[in-house]
């Protein structure tokens, strides 16, 4: 399958743009400029700019948008940030709503979505998308202006799983963040709170319509010249509508009315003010019938589009009028304020919207057309936008123009594109638009389902759907076989189940010709991961180093999980396992300021919060306690979406212990327990194992030892499941047990016990080249063997954990492998003569506790 959009089928051009629509802003300046003034109502606003939601309800034609046009100019000038998003019927789906918020808000800083972003990409459920708005609303909260967002067409959203994320918006929006709805209707949201907390602004029907004074303001900006009796006649007329007003005025202009000259319209608006029907039938008769036949023609083809071009309507076929001449056709339009207004879109061409009146009335003659028809219209938009590389509306009309094989062929040919570049949510977004038979049909849109399940962590159906797909690859097509077996190593990788990556290393150790760079990526990124674990740190890290530069279009594959940066973390992360904290940290700090400079948006999610973890883990071991918590705390929600299971276990045990170290012993075991839950859910053993683990030591620690043998019993389990397990990434599940029996042994006085552990545990850290857990248990050795009266036994194993610990970079786990270690340490340094190297660490790590607390120790 091709994997640059280099070359569309008709026409070469480069990549397409983002497939989600850019969000609509409200209509530019020059429209404003022609809206009178409300001083009223925007002195009202502006009042109201830091309550947290402002409504403005009314039916079409009220000028809502307008006036919202007019007040962003205001909000503007007083320092706040303002973000507008018009919404469409499409929006009425929740991961479609959630792109196009996020995209919205991202154009103010994309600082405000970074993490929401990250977190929208793995699901749709409720926790995720909860998950996405708190990360929203803290990113927001972390802004130094305050933030407007303006939701205009508000009654396109009815569906209860698109509202639920609003609700939550308004619900958790912090101080600097203000919502403002427009809508038609009544909103199905609850508002009670901030109605009764002061917190709401509602404008509704009387407040919009226009005063008798406005009326005539809005008349004489329109018409010039006009009497206050006709004026006041025509406000009565509209009760203040202002649409209404705004027909009149097309029709004033046009029939130079005399003093009986409104009777024409008298019984229109006496029998229907403000109904959309009534309206309808108004303009057919008082406005597209004055259209040459071409002109009206060219509006009923555009009204098939949200937005348009003049080239896009000539593309739409079937008028004499050329480019240039619609170009003038839509620019009178919108001058003569005919209810076609400019709208956001690449900035090569003018984009137009038709007001929502109008496109209903244009939208019904399109509909009474014949299916053929219809479908002719959507096959030319289709090509258009495919060609001017706006990939989500090629896909939708294609699919409307019943040519669901093309609009498969362009996901297919582009989703890896956009996964590369980091938009995933917008690959899986075209995914959706496509119909489900066409998805069966296709092995490749069916694997691009697979990636969906998996990044929801659905691993379970994702590996079914897997089993199902692998029966139906040609048994030619070596390269989907490929890219499947890369996908299957993915779930196990996410299983944490490193023998079944081991089964199955000869399906991808090699890659099939012309493999894309994303693949070769992923592939030389899992089987790091692979060899880690395996205990070949070597190997692990030379499958990085030796590897060929991942290059795409010209570019470097950096981000997403598959990219360069992440097979540095790689690197890092094997040496953080290993027990060299020293490089750990360089590889980790080298990546995040290499994201940071680049700003590779959300395909660096992976490689950041990766080395995050890594980073946070450096910095506990340093004892820089505060900084290893303010660089993990808030990125947890998003890590445990995104990231391996090795990154998750990291981060919690990292902030645990930091926790229990500054005295906050409940979000300690908060935090273990979170990890716990998190294991459990996953079923990953082996970090349940580690959080129970921790929880032992600590137990330990504070003396409940009831409490630690009731964890015990239940790490006894865990490890009586893999106690025969080949060797791999569970091995640590046998270490962390033993220690924890060790643990207990101590406190139980029990120092044959002890002393047998021991001996074993350093040996089979050693085989397994874990030189920080060798490092730790040559310091519980030496408390061992201090408290059985073995002096000279206590100094060697002291000596030897110094040596190590120095070397590799580590304090706070020397200071942590059991209470009294630092006090064994200090003791064999005032006892023994210390190289100079050696003296100088011990001051270190005496420097890491107050003095009293070393003494204790």
């Amino acid at each position: 399958m091709p994997q640059t959009p280099a070359n569309p089928p008709a026409a070469p051009r480069s990549q397409p743009a983002a497939p989600v629509s850019q969000p609509s802003r409200p209509p530019s300046l020059r429209s404003a400029a022609r809206v009178v003034a409300r001083e009223r109502l925007l002195a009202q606003l502006t009042e109201a700019r830091r309550r947290r939601c402002i409504v403005l309800q009314g039916p079409a034609g009220y000028g809502k948008t307008a006036l919202l046009t007019a007040w962003r100019l205001d909000l503007l000038a007083l320092g706040f940030d303002m973000a507008a998003l018009t919404l469409e019927p499409a929006d009425n789906e929740r991961q479609r709503w959630l792109d196009r918020l996020l995209g919205c808000l991202s154009e103010v800083s994309p600082a405000l979505t970074r993490e929401a972003m990250v977190l929208a990409d793995r699901g749709t459920d409720d926790e995720a998308v909860e998950r996405a708005i708190i990360a929203l609303v803290r990113g927001i909260a972390a802004h130094p202006r305050d933030v407007t967002l303006v939701l205009d067409d508000v009654h396109h959203l009815t569906a209860p799983r698109v509202l639920e994320p609003l609700q939550w918006l308004l619900d958790y929006a912090p101080a600097n963040f203000h919502v403002v709805l427009a809508s038609r209707v009544a909103l199905p949201l609850s508002l009670g709170r901030l109605r009764d907390q002061g917190m709401l602004l509602e404008l509704d029907q009387r407040d919009l319509r226009f005063t008798l004074a406005e009326s005539q303001h809005f008349l004489r900006a329109q018409l010039g010249d006009i009497s206050p009796r006709d004026a006041r006649m025509l406000h009565e007329l509209t009760d203040g509508w202002v649409a209404g007003l705004q027909l009149f005025a097309a029709h004033w202009k046009r029939k130079k009315a005399n003093a009986s000259g409104l009777t024409f319209a008298t019984g229109f608006v006496q029998a229907s003010v403000q109904d959309a029907g009534a309206f309808a039938e108004y303009f057919e008769r008082e406005v597209l019938s004055r259209l040459a036949p071409d002109e009206a023609e060219l509006l009923v083809r555009a009204a098939a589009c949200e937005r348009f071009t003049a080239s896009l309507c000539e593309a739409l076929g079937e008028q004499a009028l050329g480019e240039g001449e619609i170009l003038a056709l839509l620019a009178r339009l919108e001058q003569e304020n005919l209810f076609i207004t400019p709208a956001q879109g690449p900035e090569r061409e003018s984009w137009y919207r038709l007001h929502p009146l109008l496109r209903e009335t244009l939208a019904q003659r399109f509909r009474s057309r014949s299916e053929a028809q219809q479908r002719a219209v959507h096959a030319a938009a289709w090509r258009w936008f495919r060609d001017h590389r706006m990939l989500e509306e090629a896909v939708r009309h294609a699919v409307l123009a019943g040519d669901a094989d093309t609009a498969a062929d362009l996901v297919q040919r582009y989703a890896d594109t956009l996964i590369m570049r980091g938009e995933v949510r917008k690959a899986l977004g075209l995914l959706r638009a496509i119909p489900a038979d066409q998805v069966q049909a296709r092995p490749e849109l069916r694997l691009l389902a697979l990636r969906t399940q998996m990044f929801s962590r659905d691993l379970d159906a994702c590996a079914a759907a897997a089993d199902r797909l692998e029966a139906d690859i040609p048994p030619g097509d070596a390269s989907l076989r490929y890219r499947l077996a890369l996908l299957r190593f993915s779930l196990v990788l996410l299983r944490d189940d490193s023998q079944g990556a081991l089964a199955l290393l000869p399906q991808i150790e090699n890659v099939p010709a012309d493999m894309p760079a994303l693949f070769i990526g992923s592939r030389n990124n899992l089987l790091s991961w692979l060899y880690m674990h395996l205990g070949d740190y070597e190997r692990a890290r030379r499958i990085q180093t030796e590897a060929a530069p991942l290059v795409i279009d010209g570019m470097p594959l950096l981000g997403t999980a598959s990219g360069m940066l992440n097979g540095r973390c790689m690197i890092g992360f094997s040496h953080a396992l290993e027990g060299n904290m020293i490089q750990a940290e360089r590889v980790a700090r080298d990546v995040l300021r290499e994201v940071e400079q680049a700003g590779h948006g959300g395909a660096g999610a992976e490689p950041e919060y990766f080395a995050a973890a890594l980073l946070g883990e450096a910095l506990y071991e340093q004892n820089d306690l505060e900084a290893a918590r303010r660089l993990l705390e808030d990125r947890v929600d998003v890590l445990e979406r995104v990231s391996i299971p090795d990154s998750v276990l990291r981060v919690h045990t990292v902030l645990a212990a930091a926790h229990w170290i500054c005295g906050h012993r409940l979000d300690a075991f908060a935090q273990l327990e979170r990890l716990e839950d998190y294991g459990t859910q996953l079923r990953l053993d082996r970090l349940v194992a580690q959080s129970l683990a921790n929880q032992i030591r600590l137990h330990l620690t504070s003396g409940d030892i009831a409490a630690a043998e009731a964890a015990l019993a239940r790490l006894d389990t865990i490890a009586a499941r893999h106690r025969n397990a080949p060797r791999g990434s569970l091995d640590a599940i046998h270490m962390v047990t033993e220690r924890a029996h060790l643990l207990l042994s101590l406190a139980h006085d029990d120092m044959r016990g002890a002393e047998a552990r021991t001996a074993a545990l350093i040996a089979y850290c050693e085989a397994r080249g874990w030189q920080r857990h060798v490092a730790q248990t040559h310091m519980l050795a030496a408390v061992v063997a201090s408290r059985r009266g073995d002096a000279e036994a206590a100094r060697t194993h002291v000596l030897e954990g110094l040596r190590r610990g120095h070397r590799l970079g580590l304090m706070r786990s020397v200071i942590d492998a059991c209470p009294g270690a630092l006090g064994e340490i200090v003791r064999v340094a005032a006892d023994t003569t210390l190289d100079p190297v050696l003296a100088f660490y011990v001051e270190r790590l005496q420097a890491t506790v107050p003095p009293r607390a070393a003494q204790a120790g």
